[in-house]
């Protein structure tokens, strides 16, 4: 799976689009199951924590995240329609990227904490309170199926020059 980018200026009118409501009547148990293993492989082989599926070309609302918890282990998550129904007033500024925004970085100002509602793989309602870079995460790709990038945040944005 390819990662959708902004250097194409089709895809950027895309990944700028709110995403449609996943529909779990349309799709099998087997398929869900295989799109949440293709986002998952194609986040791990980007080398992102996070993935929404318009960046991967789907007009749907479904996210994937990866985040070490506060013992190190690695904590999955696939959320489905998920929204963020609750942001703390205490902001932290931190620096982001994003692989939809290849070679970009910029410091960008989100809620310290989020609560996020959503659906499981399963259908099922699911609520999620995050802290830190977990919170982070949620809002940056809730961004995403919302047609919002991190670069309409960012202060000073900066390009990294690849190496070759």
């Amino acid at each position: 799976m390819n990662i959708v980018t902004i250097k194409n200026k089709k895809d950027e009118k895309f990944l700028r689009q709110k995403t449609r409501l996943f529909d779990f009547k349309k799709y099998s148990k087997k398929e869900i199951r295989e799109l949440i293993k293709n986002m998952r492989q194609a986040m791990k082989d980007a080398n992102g924590i996070g993935l929404s599926a318009n960046q991967i070309g789907l007009n749907i609302k479904v996210f994937v995240a990866q985040i070490p918890d506060s013992q190190g282990r690695q904590k999955f998550y696939a959320v489905f329609n998920p929204e963020l129904t609750k942001l703390s007033s205490e902001t932290i500024e931190m620096e982001e990227g994003c692989l939809s925004v290849p070679e970009k970085f910029g410091m960008v100002n989100r809620s310290e904490q989020a609560t996020l509602e959503g659906l499981d793989q399963n259908g099922n309602k699911i609520k999620i309170k995050a802290w830190g870079l977990l919170a982070r995460v949620f809002q940056h790709e809730v961004d995403h199926l919302e047609g919002k990038l991190f670069i309409d945040k960012a202060k000073n944005i900066n390009t990294i020059q690849q190496k070759g």
